[in-house]
């Protein structure tokens, strides 16, 4: 059985991979925003990769398979690993920090990975070419900053409120018998 934490977490994640389905800006996704809030709030490491894949996936199902998914969910994993540290380094600046991260993360592995499949024929297969792939991408990572930026404000501001509204939705430590 689930606690109401989990469940709001749940919610929040399924909404915000879900607003993929609407009308945006190219770039101005959840998908990083995601990735960071589940690591960095769910207590079960499991559950901090099982729910935002799972949202993911289930967005993607809606939208469509696309050409070099694998790079994208390879990302999100690490992006997952940077919310589980930010799980003990919370904070505003560290939130907006790791954010920046994580989309500079997502630029460089994502398109890395358009430039290594060649499935678009654009980029030759050196230096030069992967330098063109990236430089091609710039427009685009804009939005990505300023997507993840929204979407973790959103996300880890949303829950900040929810929290001090909510006594129910706050995590609790257990304390051993012994603790002093």
């Amino acid at each position: 059985m689930l606690n109401p934490r989990y469940e709001v977490l749940m919610a929040m994640i399924l909404a915000a991979a879900l607003s993929r389905l609407i009308p945006h800006p190219y770039n101005f996704v959840p998908i990083d925003a995601l990735a960071l809030f589940g690591g960095a709030q769910f207590a079960d490491r499991r559950m901090a990769f099982l729910v935002p894949f799972a949202a993911l996936l289930l967005s993607d199902l809606c939208i469509g398979f696309y050409s070099h998914m694998e790079w994208v969910y390879g990302c999100f994993a690490l992006i997952t690993c940077l919310g589980l540290w930010l799980r003990s380094h919370c904070g505003a600046w560290n939130i907006a920090r790791t954010t920046v991260v994580a989309s500079t993360l997502f630029f460089l592995v994502t398109n890395f990975g358009v430039w290594v499949d060649g499935t678009a024929l654009l980029y030759a297969k050196n230096l030069a070419g992967l330098m063109a792939c990236y430089v091609a991408a710039i427009p685009f990572f804009g939005n990505t900053l300023l997507g993840d930026g929204f979407y973790a404000l959103v996300l880890f501001g949303g829950f900040a409120l929810l929290e001090k509204r909510f006594e129910i939705l706050r995590e609790t430590t257990l304390q051993s018998p012994n603790a002093a």
